[in-house]
């Protein structure tokens, strides 16, 4: 474990890969098929080490069912989606600093009011949000499981999508059934596999060859593999303690694991996936999505 802990250092040491100067953001919607698979888990702490990275991230908390974002930053945003759409608040409002480089907007029971908005409400709802797409280096956005309707409108309308899974067969198929529904209506955006809960790095790959022949043989869409976090007893510690495992355990595996996925996020570069040269503004195209 030392020998492995130490290669990791090394590596995340060697990533010194620069984020391109650009207006927009990088907006990586964070799924998964199934629920406890430690997806919020994961964007919380990516969303840090981004900003750890100097990077400025503003982390979206797209949960209407299971919003647990600020449970695990032990935060209280007082002012969520709800207060935009009723007009109370401004987006700069709901803005909650979190720590430097990392702001957190929560949404509540304002995602699961926008698919029933009337059109002029949602249109000045969206158009305000998109306000998010210039703000900042990476948008990331932390959707519920599954596909419900809130949850797929954020999917289908995201450029770059990770769909976290674990070895577990009943995750791994519902993780095909995000990549199906992917490969209908969203196939150019880019996305990503990532393993979560793995004993090796054997197991995330041998897991990810097994999805990608299936893939191969029925879909068009071809996701890339991001990567794994082992299981680690410190991640858990971390949540019953309401703080991120890269604050509390931040030499442990999963935490340099984090690091090194956002190292090969950041190496990715371009904030238009290859077959999406003009893209409609996300926030633009969730509207048109939820409209219809």
């Amino acid at each position: 474990m030392n020998d492995q802990a130490a290669r990791l250092r090394s590596m995340v040491r060697s990533q010194t890969v620069q984020l391109s100067k650009t207006p927009k953001s990088r907006i990586l919607v964070i799924t998964s098929g199934k629920g406890g698979v430690g997806k919020t888990n994961l964007t919380v702490n990516l969303a840090l080490a981004f900003a750890k990275r100097g990077c400025q991230v503003i982390l979206f908390d797209a949960d209407m069912g299971m919003a647990n974002i600020d449970v695990l930053l032990n935060i209280s945003p007082p002012h969520n989606i709800s207060d935009v759409i009723a007009g109370h608040k401004t987006l700069a409002d709901i803005l909650y600093p979190v720590e430097t480089n990392l702001r957190v907007v929560a949404g509540g029971s304002g995602i699961a009011q926008l698919a029933s908005l009337a059109p002029a409400v949602l249109q000045q709802t969206v158009d305000k949000l998109a306000e998010l797409e210039t703000q900042t280096d990476f948008l990331l956005i932390d959707t519920g499981a599954g596909i419900s309707p809130n949850v797929l409108g954020f999917v289908l309308a995201a450029p770059e999508v990770i769909v976290m899974t674990t070895p577990e067969p009943t995750a791994i198929i519902d993780a095909y059934g995000i990549l199906k529904t992917l490969d209908g209506q969203n196939r150019e955006a880019r996305v990503f596999l990532l393993f979560n809960m793995v004993e090796s790095e054997s197991e995330a790959r041998k897991t990810f060859a097994k999805i990608f022949q299936i893939i191969e043989r029925f879909l068009a869409i071809r996701p890339l593999f991001l990567g794994w976090i082992e299981k680690d007893g410190n991640v858990g510690r971390s949540v019953l303690q309401q703080q991120p495992f890269l604050r509390t355990y931040p030499y442990t595996l999963a935490a340099k694991r984090i690091h090194l996925l956002a190292g090969t996020l950041i190496a990715h570069g371009n904030n238009t996936p290859p077959n999406m040269p003009n893209p409609v503004g996300f926030f633009a195209k969730l509207g048109k999505i939820l409209f219809r």
